[in-house]
């Protein structure tokens, strides 16, 4: 399971960043077929770019700058949000309740 493809996601200006197989071979047959959430697959492509694209361990976005950068509704995006928190792909910590939250991309198929 550690094999990993090269996927180009083009934000703003081209680059490379590595996105493991499963991501592709199985995540979004998950998330977009039997789930019925392709909104959730685009949040969780921008935040795995946003963090492990960039070599980050976690990326601080709040739901707007999620929704003006993958061109989905706000409210998409939250609903997207919270159907990968459940389905445990991230995990998104506040400071405060009003605070922009911090966002950890989760591989739990990498045990």
């Amino acid at each position: 399971m550690g094999t990993s493809t090269t996927l180009v996601i083009t934000i703003a200006n081209t680059k490379t960043a590595k996105l493991d197989r499963y991501v592709l071979d199985t995540l979004l047959v998950d998330l977009v077929g039997h789930d019925k959430s392709p909104a959730a697959y685009v949040v969780y492509l921008y935040l795995w770019n946003r963090t492990f694209g960039d070599g980050a361990k976690s990326v601080r976005a709040s739901h707007r700058v999620i929704s003006e950068e993958t061109g989905l509704s706000k409210s998409g995006v939250q609903a997207a949000l919270r159907h990968l928190a459940r389905r445990k792909l991230i995990r998104s910590v506040r400071e405060t309740q009003t605070a922009t939250p911090e966002h950890f991309v989760l591989r739990p198929w990498r045990r």
